[in-house]
């Protein structure tokens, strides 16, 4: 293997612009890293979840961050170590030389670990010119939480870059429950999470309520509280949040991880929208 498959595969993406170039080489970034994963039997004790799995395995039309995972079965002793050392080798394969490093000192059940690769600029042909004061390294976050809530579902996918490989993944109701959790949990607002949330209302994908309510009652604003889990409660808490939400900051947010021809679909964000939005939500098995 040579880094001819990540230009070739680069080219393949025909960037509109720097900032479209640099998210598609992300993701490139993200494949091999997974295929490095699967090669360290990394995907019999963990599962891959969030944005980035949507985008990868489901081709969500938006580009993603980080790489999310989810133990199957809780484990204090979970380190990255022996992992990252898969990943740095998956990469010189390709000729990339990558930094890996581990979070020591992160407290939580959410180990965390870094890829960063700064000379992209110079062994890969690029479409857009990158001067010096432009971002020169790609940074990519793998974050695995190690006491994950009961419920979830699993299923294998094949995934077909940098080669045909196997990796586990949360199903679509699993998926769509941790969504639900972080649209109400997270301390902080993201676009890209309500975008996300039309999607999967858009593919009529059920909710996996049993997730989310171990969820609720495992992080963030309801830990330990008796709340009244039910379909008038949770329409109420999306409605409450929807309402408080300021959407044209959500816009700015999502519109960075869009390509052009997707961006118009964010346009026309607004409260009204998102609120006609809950009843569509498939509540039967509540």
């Amino acid at each position: 293997m040579t880094i001819t498959i990540i230009q070739d595969r680069l080219k393949s993406y025909q960037a509109l612009s720097k900032q479209e170039e640099l998210s598609a080489l992300k993701e490139i970034y993200q494949e091999i890293a997974l295929a490095g994963l699967a090669r360290s039997d990394f995907f019999k004790l963990a599962a891959f979840q969030g944005g980035t799995a949507l985008r990868i395995v489901h081709q969500l039309k938006r580009f993603s961050e980080d790489l999310d995972f989810v133990l199957l079965k809780p484990s204090e002793s979970f380190q990255w170590q022996s992992y990252l050392k898969a990943i740095e080798l998956e990469f010189n394969s390709f000729g990339v030389n990558l930094e890996v490093k581990e979070r020591v000192d992160a407290k939580g059940v959410i180990k965390t670990a870094f890829l960063k690769e700064d000379s992209f600029a110079r062994i890969l042909e690029l479409t857009y010119d990158r001067l010096p004061s432009v971002e020169q390294k790609i940074t990519i976050k793998l974050e695995i939480d190690t006491f994950p809530p009961e419920g979830s579902n699993f299923e294998s996918v094949f995934l077909i870059y940098p080669y045909p490989f196997s990796i586990l993944t949360q199903d679509l109701p699993s998926l769509f429950a941790s969504k639900c959790h972080a649209l109400l949990c997270r301390k902080y607002e993201k676009g890209r999470d309500w975008f996300d949330f039309l999607w999967y209302l858009s593919k009529k994908t059920p909710i996996n309520y049993l997730l989310l309510k171990n969820a609720l009652y495992q992080s963030g604003p309801y830990k330990g509280q008796d709340i009244p889990y039910s379909k008038n409660w949770l329409c109420k808490e999306f409605e409450k949040k929807i309402g408080a939400m300021d959407w044209k900051a959500a816009k700015r947010d999502v519109e960075n991880f869009l390509q052009p021809a997707e961006r118009k679909f964010v346009e026309n964000w607004n409260k009204d929208l998102f609120q006609q939005q809950i009843g569509k939500l498939d509540l039967e098995n509540l």
